[in-house]
């Protein structure tokens, strides 16, 4: 699968209260309405001038690629920090490396693909290129010049997050109703 996006870009230690912070995890993210609204406050938590992931207007995001530096996801084991990127339109992080409970929460819920990079990517890329990002392949491609950054490779977590998580993978397998 390729995912062809406007690209969102961080920096190192984005915890999980940058992603969603404390206030929205009252939202049930099973409730549509709360679903929706959980993405509508996604990356929220980052300071105050950066620029804005999710536009109030519509409460998505314009980014459906987000690139990160090193330790994405620390902090709490909340697992609505990949729901509320999914929701946002969110399709995919690259990150230099994961906090391990961020990774295996985007993996059991199939909200965005969490890639990691091969190298840091951060300076490779601003907020707003388009990039185009090979689920099979493990690149990632500015498109402004067609550079290619090769991805590290998924393995047996790249058919559960296709499947869109743990329950839906188990489902398709005939291993749950």
């Amino acid at each position: 699968m390729k995912i062809s996006a406007k690209v969102y870009v961080v920096g190192d230690n984005i915890d999980t209260d940058n992603i969603i912070p404390a206030q929205y995890l009252n939202l049930v993210p099973t409730i549509p309405a709360e679903y929706e609204k959980l993405g509508s406050y996604a990356m929220a938590g980052l300071p105050d001038d950066a620029i804005p992931f999710v536009d109030k207007a519509t409460g998505k995001t314009p980014y459906g690629i987000l690139i990160a530096g090193r330790n994405f996801g620390c902090g709490s084991s909340r697992e609505h920090a990949p729901v509320a990127l999914g929701a946002a339109g969110c399709k995919a992080v690259v990150a230099e490396y994961y906090a391990r409970i961020y990774f295996r929460n985007s993996v059991s819920t199939g909200e965005v693909y969490p890639f990691e990079s091969v190298e840091s990517l951060v300076k490779e890329f601003k907020t707003g290129d388009e990039a185009t990002l090979d689920t099979v392949a493990g690149t990632l491609t500015r498109e402004s010049d067609g550079k290619v950054f090769r991805l590290k490779d998924l393995g047996a977590v790249a058919p559960v997050v296709e499947a869109g998580g743990m329950f839906a993978y188990a489902r398709k397998m005939h291993l749950i109703k």
